[in-house]
């Protein structure tokens, strides 16, 4: 099984949200409608349209550009709430507009004046910068505000006609949208509905005009026959009873194999892609399909088909950053394969999909920062892979879950600060899997992980300040990936790790003073994420270290004081880091940016001269950083002193000295004692101490630092 996103080491490895949300993040809409409430009665005619519309059957499975072609158009995604009370759009509504694959947007001059209205499709268009969105007129005039002495009537919201371009921002240019008519005189209702309709699942006009007379037609044609047949019905009950179970049956083998066709060589073949859409659309289906029959009924592999597909869309909303949404529904799944399990233990196939589930609630749980609740679904999982390896102990694919599972325990003991210990395992891990690698060199699962393990190696490395070894560790790892990519490897799951390569590489070359190379890194870091976020710009993990690496690069461009480079990196970061914060404003990794991101700002007024400004970001950074919850109270309390350091900078250069004084004491009484630090932290002790005059404290953290090798650079 192709996973994009497991056990991926670097900042990722701390999102965190804190708590539950109020209102679950919803699986999946297939559209948003977006209407005026003086224009209820239209959005309830085609909202009901939209509801009873059936898909040709002809077209029904096919992939194009938004996605798989279900049987029917639902969900919708409605609105019914007055909002004019509100100051900005609540979680539902944001949760809705990221969740649904097209925004219909019904357009009048009412339409045309609302503020949500214009934030809904703002919202839409950074979220889906190239999502379907589809302009439903039933009054006024499009692009009226053009034409003197009749901007009245112009039904279009600005937004609409706004251009955005791949990255989810305005250009400042004008698009055409795709509309549909559905005034009298200009079209109608059923020419309108049906290109509204093909808007939405991505074909042309004219062949779903075709299709639906057609289907016309042939209703027509069954009534007819009926009609001239009903004499005959009762002389045939008899047959026709014993052809429709045997129809029925037929229908649902082949239902079934369709079935395992889509959650099988069908996710098998997306999955590469990185297109979360696509990838929805077939779990959804599948799930359509299994909601119609009782579960308690359901065969083996029609269990396991169920549960794969709820793996499937679990999977697309834990990428999407829905963590709420992504628990439930592989709660659900493993609900499903446990009871396969029971059915079976002694199966192998059915405990590593049992495993699957285990495991990323477990992935969840620590990216939550519940390290506890990961340990121990983390050893559950290990336990399902012995019993694998056990009954099957020549099966690689078996021996690998052995290989993820040790991995999996590693990252809880860094996670728990016992440095030592996950470096050896990592260490252990790296060692298995380049024997597995060179056992089957033409297995791309194998050569991926092991790439993987060297990153998290490194990582281990340079948490205990063995920087060369971790940097060496770092470079084998973007030369093994860089070597498979040019090799023709395409698939998303490799793509994605030089992400945290090249900036774990970054990082590590700051933390040597080596700040041009670190820079060098950072940049190439952006450009494969930007590459990656072309095909599918929902993707928070990518996002995320998008924005994460703009800001570490800000830092190092200031360092070379380019006060301007730095701002524009800045600004690039802040806006995509605000913009996940308003996505998940309870995700603690969000949050974290956030106070990075305000601390940022604050480095870069103090260089501009801005003092006083400076002095406002610090101050809400401090805020910031007393806010987080990250699961880890050491790191959150060196995260306090940091930004405690910069205030009391800030209030020094305003000549406010006893202030500053205050604000270092109160940032080295954040930090504890007796607790294994990685050097950057060594390091923020000793520039308190240095700060508060206390030279020959700081000297013993500075000597540990030298002997790493480590330079303050940035």
């Amino acid at each position: 099984m192709n996973k994009w996103s497991r056990r991926f080491e670097g900042n990722y490895a701390s999102a965190k949200p804190a708590g539950r949300r109020r209102t679950p993040a919803p699986a999946h809409y297939f559209a948003f409608l977006s209407y005026s409430h003086s224009d209820s009665e239209d959005a309830d005619w085609l909202h009901e349209q939209l509801e009873r519309f059936r898909v040709p059957s002809t077209l029904r499975g096919r992939v194009t550009a938004n996605g798989v072609v279900p049987k029917r158009l639902t969900p919708i995604f409605r609105d019914q709430h007055d909002l004019a009370a509100a100051d900005d759009l609540n979680d539902e509504i944001c949760e809705a507009l990221e969740a649904s694959r097209c925004l219909l947007v019904l357009c009048s001059p009412a339409a045309a004046r609302s503020r949500w209205i214009n934030v809904e499709i703002e919202t839409f268009k950074r979220i889906h910068p190239e999502g379907c969105i589809i302009a439903a007129v039933i009054a006024g005039e499009p692009l009226a505000s053009g034409i003197p002495g009749r901007e009245a009537e112009e039904c279009f919201p600005p937004a609409l006609v706004a251009k955005y371009n791949r990255r989810g921002r305005p250009t400042g240019k004008k698009t055409e949208p795709l509309a549909a008519d559905l005034r009298e005189g200009k079209g109608g209702r059923r020419i309108g509905f049906l290109k509204i309709v093909a808007g939405m699942l991505g074909v042309a006009l004219d062949e779903l005009v075709q299709r639906e007379t057609t289907r016309r037609h042939r209703q027509l044609a069954y009534v007819a026959a009926a009609s001239l047949g009903g004499m005959a019905v009762t002389s045939t009950l008899a047959f026709t009873a014993i052809e429709a179970r045997n129809s029925a049956r037929e229908q649902r083998r082949e239902a079934e194999g369709l079935v395992a066709f889509m959650v099988g060589d069908l996710k098998d073949k997306l999955e590469p892609i990185g297109r979360l859409d696509a990838l929805d659309g077939v779990g959804s289906r599948v799930l359509a399909y299994y909601r119609k029959q009782d579960t308690a009924e359901l065969s083996d592999a029609a269990l396991l088909q169920r549960s794969r597909a709820l793996s499937i869309t679990a999977q697309v909303a834990y990428l999407r950053g829905h963590y709420d949404s992504a628990t439930q529904l592989y709660r659900q799944a493993m609900a499903g394969t446990a009871e396969a399990v029971r059915r079976n233990p002694d199966d192998p196939q059915r405990l590593y999909d049992h495993a699957q589930n285990v495991f990323y609630i477990g992935d969840i749980a620590r990216l939550r920062g519940d390290i506890d609740t990961a340990e121990t679904y983390y050893r559950g999982y290990k336990r399902l892979a012995d019993r694998m390896v056990a009954i099957d102990p020549n099966n690689l694919k078996w021996r690998m879950e052995v290989a993820y599972a040790n991995e999996d325990l590693g990252i809880v003991l860094k996670n728990k600060r016992r440095f030592a210990e996950a470096a050896q395992l990592f260490g252990s891990s790296l060692s298995s899997m380049q024997s597995l690698a060179a056992v089957d060199p033409g297995n791309a699962e194998y050569q991926q992980e092991l790439g993987n393990v060297l990153g998290w190696f490194a990582e281990a490395e340079g948490d205990l300040g063995q920087f060369d070894a971790a940097i060496t560790a770092r470079q084998r790892q973007i030369t093994f990936l860089e070597q498979h990519v040019a090799g023709g490897q395409t698939d998303v799951s490799l793509l994605q790790r030089l992400i945290p390569a090249h900036e774990g590489l970054g990082v590590l070359l700051t933390a040597r003073g080596k700040v041009d190379q670190a820079i060098v890194e950072y940049r190439r870091a952006l450009a494969q994420a930007n590459g990656l976020l072309a095909i599918e710009p929902t993707n928070s993990l990518w996002r995320d270290w998008t924005a994460s690496t703009h800001l570490a690069l800000a830092k190092n461009l200031l360092a070379r004081a380019d006060v301007a480079q730095a701002s524009q990196e800045a600004s690039t970061g802040c806006a995509i880091a605000g913009a996940l914060r308003a996505q998940g404003p309870k995700v603690v990794r969000w949050r974290s940016l956030q106070t990075t991101c305000l601390s940022m700002r604050s480095r870069l007024a103090l260089a501009s001269g801005a003092t006083l400004q400076a002095r406002t970001f610090a101050e809400q950074a401090l805020a910031s950083a007393q806010a987080e919850r990250s699961g880890d109270p050491i790191s959150d309390r060196y995260s306090i002193a940091a930004s405690g350091r910069m205030l009391g900078d800030v209030r020094q250069r305003l000549g406010d000295f006893a202030g500053a004084k205050a604000a270092w004491s109160a940032a080295l009484q954040q930090l504890p004692t007796n607790v294994a630090e990685v050097p950057f932290e060594t390091n923020e002790r000793a520039e308190l101490l240095r700060r508060l005059g206390r030279s020959s404290e700081a000297q013993d953290s500075a000597a540990r630092l030298k002997a790493m090798g480590y330079r303050s650079a940035a």
